[in-house]
């Protein structure tokens, strides 16, 4: 399971964590995570010293909603050239996914970076749409072109969600009780620790910054098992190696000169103030959602969720996966209902491939 020279050491951190003689339930908001926590047997060996685990709104792909793969589908459907994830293609709405789309004649490309579908759009006069996803640590790349001559054609439809406000609203909710986070340690080598701090003042929630290494999350588990016993809550690091207080400050820069925080929907949650990034004002020329306002509203009407799909429930931490009727059943990886079995970053897509349970 672990490499050999980490087999000694993993061994100490539990033990450690065990004699705490703990019941704590922790959450983290990490695609990555997810796959080393499920990867390496992880959940059950903490389980076994008194944590569990569970995974919040930590997938792009999955976040965004079906309204805008609709928007992204009805560009295609009226002659604009499409580009996206390979991730975003599988999605499934209520008038099919991007690969339907594509199997109709339209042009829906996948790309795998922002350059790819500038470079396209230079190469035709037909309008182009990037649909841009990720938190912050891809947001500033959707930022670097737009610093550069870019193409007439080209345009960008912002799917970009931001951290702060969705943790917020986790909180404010209150259906998950977690005694403490487990931060993205990607996010955080843009963002830096202090972005997390507001959280300690106002919801009196341990922290803990994580790598991506069996290891790490291990450690990280231990960090804020130890704050709990010892009273204490703040932000702490446990990716030294990589992540700064101040994080990345011209990354930030970038995104602050390049976006607006609005209010828009997650899926399986309720609109959340500021919590995406829209292009400001003076890109409106290169926003997809203004050039082609006329097309985007013919979007029809989609269903937030297919019919007994419960990612909503699996983002927010709700239920684990294998809760879900038709994990395993009517949902593969094969046939997926929702984007959580879509993506690779997904809590049900990482279960089903790595998970133990098999149904």
């Amino acid at each position: 399971m672990f490499k050999y020279r980490d087999e000694a050491t993993a061994k100490k951190i539990l033990d450690k964590i065990r004699d705490m003689d703990i019941d704590y339930t922790f959450m983290h908001v990490c695609g990555t995570h997810q796959d080393t926590i499920v990867r390496f047997g992880l959940e059950e060996l903490l389980k076994d010293v008194g944590v569990e685990i569970r995974q919040g709104p930590g997938c792009p792909v999955c976040v965004t909603t079906s309204s805008e793969i609709a928007d992204a589908i009805t560009l295609a459907r009226n002659r604009v050239t499409v580009c996206a994830f390979g991730d975003m293609m599988r999605v499934p709405t209520t008038i099919g996914t991007l690969n339907d789309t594509k199997s109709e004649g339209c042009d829906v490309r996948i790309v795998y970076s922002i350059e790819d579908a500038v470079r396209m759009a230079k190469e035709q006069t037909k309008p182009l749409v990037f649909v841009a996803v990720g938190f912050e640590t891809t947001a500033p790349s959707t930022c670097v072109p737009l610093q550069k001559d870019v193409p007439d054609n080209f345009s960008i439809y912002s799917c970009h969600r931001i951290c702060p406000p969705v943790l917020e609203a986790i909180f404010e909710m209150g259906e998950t009780k977690v005694q403490g986070l487990i931060d993205p340690g990607h996010v955080a080598v843009i963002t830096g620790t202090k972005m997390f701090e507001p959280f300690v003042t106002k919801y009196k929630m341990p922290q803990v910054v994580a790598g991506f290494e069996p290891l790490d999350i291990l450690m990280s588990v231990y960090m804020l098992c130890k704050q709990l016993n010892e009273g204490r809550c703040e932000v702490e690091n446990e990716y030294t190696r990589l992540v700064r207080p101040e994080g990345n400050p011209k990354a930030m820069r970038l995104m602050e000169e390049t976006f607006d925080p609005v209010d828009r929907t997650w899926r399986g949650f309720p609109v959340i103030k500021k919590s995406a990034l829209a292009l400001k004002k003076k890109y409106e020329d290169h926003d997809a959602t203004k050039i082609h306002e006329d097309i985007l509203a013919k979007t029809p009407f989609v269903e937030p969720e297919a019919k007994g799909c419960r990612c909503g429930e699996v983002l927010r931490g709700i239920i684990r996966s294998e809760e879900c009727p038709m994990f395993g059943k009517v949902c593969k990886p094969t046939s997926p209902s929702g984007p959580c079995m879509v993506s690779a970053e997904g809590n049900c897509n990482i279960a089903y491939r790595l998970g133990s349970k098999r149904l």
